[in-house]
């Protein structure tokens, strides 16, 4: 689910919004300057430390404290100790008191306000941000901020929205920026747009178009006059600004307005989630989402290096879906080699070790070089169609390519490159890939990184994870399934081989797209494979499988994918496979089974 919706939902009303005052009269467009859109932006790759995931206010109930947030303050210093940059921290959500209109600081959390985070931070180096709600008053169901007087004239229509043409509030957070500038804050990120907004007094004067427009317009000029005002300043938008966040089948019809690139640095293209591609490493699928979203969001006329792919997130709250460092090498190696010059990390910082952060740095030190060259590229198919794909990075000694493979099937795919030597640089564990010159083979849902002509080097050399066990063969059962009821399908394995057996089962709407369930939010939402099961069984009883999908997901999944372990699985009996959907519309159900060899 869309992160911007799930907090719609759980609030308990319905939106769609964004917005300065009466500018409107005098501009058709947002500012009297129009910058160049392939020189705006950030000026060269940064580096950002978000807190959000090392605690968690929306999807969980864990709280940010000064002591949590100095916490990961010191880690940042330890982190740059070992040579990992990181340029930023921002104070994400929640750090407001919600009496104190954006310009007092929670005062049970941060009873003595921010100046001792603001302090450390200068004393290291460390260059503060801010997060802002847009115009979203109410969150996770509560109100968040209360209406303070000068906000009052724009509460809109719905009273969880504020007006951003009409009333006094826009002027405010105006101001309220300029205040916290002037301490010394340089990002500002903004979050929850709602542009419908509208006050009683002006609803029956506008169309909706026209109140989307007006708000908008408001908001960019208030933006562009901050930042012409403050040019160090870096903006980020996030939720409501424009594109489609909510799977990975729709097509990339949704053109982003080009006018939010004279207003932003960087947008985002969604809160890590998994994708429709069913993987037994679940994680590999949270990459997946965030490397469609890359190919969504330039087919939306978005730079590569303005998009903020937002997909470093460890921790240990359900916005991360309790990750901590499962698969983090890849997951970082992908946050840098979209070619984005906002790189973002989110969570717990104390769950990297020395040696982590030192592995952390060399994988930066990479890609950043790559990055200030700009000049990086898709190649292969969409990631959300589940085959071969990848990321070219041309650089000052060559090229370097990241490449994918989302698919249940050992793959080769001949790399754009007219470069003779090459060198394989990283793999996930267990399958070895195979690199002659520009021909690369891959293990099932493989992640590996090859460097051309000087990244050809044992200087970039950045190994393998063995935390992640690729197959190292695979091969599709031809088994048929049945339907035995609704939303049921049945089949029975004989002759079973002696290798893992991996079932996937996806579900489908009547349309045939990919259906997610979804079961709610920590702590109280109930676990995906509740709604999506994966039953074996052998001589009555249950046989016990891994599945990867038995885990609350705020956002929701399509799929389930499960691995019965071969010592698990009596070859002299069939094994029996039960695939059920919970769902109480009618589902399409789609299930394969594969044999899985491990060396």
């Amino acid at each position: 689910m869309e992160r911007r919706k799930f907090i719609q939902d759980t609030a308990g009303f319905g939106l769609v919004a964004l917005p300065f005052t009466k500018v409107w009269q005098r501009f058709r467009f947002p500012f009297s300057v129009m910058y160049n859109r392939e020189l705006s932006g950030p000026q060269k790759p940064v580096f950002i430390y978000n807190n959000w995931s090392a605690y968690d206010e929306l999807s969980d109930n864990v709280a940010q404290t000064e002591a949590l947030a100095m916490q990961e303050l010191n880690e940042i210093i330890r982190l740059k100790t070992s040579g990992v940059e990181i340029d930023y921290y921002v104070m994400d959500a929640f750090w407001f008191d919600i009496d104190g209109g954006y310009r007092t600081w929670h005062k049970q959390h941060w009873p003595n306000g921010p100046d001792k985070w603001l302090a450390v931070c200068k004393e290291n180096n460390i260059i503060p941000g801010m997060w802002f709600s847009t115009n979203l008053v109410a969150m996770g169901g509560k109100t968040a901020l209360a209406i303070i007087p000068e906000w009052g004239d724009s509460v809109g229509t719905d009273p969880n929205i504020l007006c951003l043409f009409d009333g006094g509030y826009l002027n405010h957070l105006s101001a309220t920026l300029q205040i916290w500038y002037n301490k010394g804050v340089r990002l500002f990120k903004f979050d929850f747009a709602y542009f419908e907004a509208v006050t009683s007094a002006m609803k029956d004067k506008y169309s909706p178009d026209e109140i989307k427009e007006k708000n908008k317009v408001a908001f960019m000029n208030m933006l562009q006059h901050f930042r012409a005002k403050n040019p160090d300043v870096l903006i980020t938008g996030y939720n409501g600004f424009g594109g489609d966040m909510e799977n990975t089948y729709t097509a990339f019809d949704k053109k982003i307005d080009p006018r939010w690139l004279d207003t932003f640095d960087t947008l985002y293209c969604g809160d890590p989630r998994f994708s429709d591609v069913p993987m037994m490493n679940v994680w590999r699928s949270q990459d997946n989402y965030s490397d469609h979203q890359i190919s969504a969001y330039k087919a939306y006329g978005m730079p590569m290096r303005r998009i903020d792919n937002c997909a470093f997130m460890i921790g240990k709250t359900g916005t991360c879906y309790y990750r901590a460092t499962h698969c983090w090498k890849g997951m970082l190696i992908l946050e840098l080699a979209r070619g984005g010059w906002v790189n973002v990390y989110h969570g717990n910082l104390e769950l990297l070790n020395d040696d982590d952060a030192k592995w952390f740095a060399k994988t930066q030190s990479l890609y950043r070089e790559l990055q200030q060259q700009d000049k990086f590229s898709t190649f292969g198919a969409i990631p959300g169609k589940g085959m071969l794909y990848g990321f070219k990075a041309a650089g000052k000694m060559g090229e370097v390519f990241t490449v994918i493979n989302p698919s249940q099937e050992i793959a080769t795919i001949i790399l754009p490159s007219d470069v003779a030597k090459s060198k394989l640089l990283y793999a996930d564990g267990g399958y070895k890939p195979l690199v002659k010159g520009n021909s690369l083979t891959l293990g099932p849902e493989q992640l590996v990184v090859v460097g051309f002509g000087g990244y050809a080097n044992e200087d970039f050399d950045l190994g393998t994870d063995e935390t992640i066990r690729i197959p190292h063969t695979i091969s599709t059962l031809n088994v048929l399934f049945k339907e035995t009821g609704k939303n049921t399908l049945e089949s029975a394995v004989h002759n079973i081989p002696s290798k893992n057996i991996r079932i996937v089962l996806q579900q489908f709407d009547a349309n045939g797209l990919p259906h997610r369930s979804w079961g709610g939010a920590p702590p109280d939402g109930k676990k995906i494979s509740e709604f999506i099961k994966i039953v074996p069984t052998q001589n009555g009883k249950e046989v016990q499988m891994h599945i990867g999908n038995d885990r609350v997901i705020w956002s929701g999944l399509s799929w389930a994918v499960g691995e019965i372990d071969k010592k698990d699985i009596d070859r002299t009996n069939a094994l029996n496979i039960l695939c059920i959907s919970t769902e109480k519309e009618s589902m399409r159900l789609r299930a394969e089974i594969y044999a899985v060899g491990y060396e």
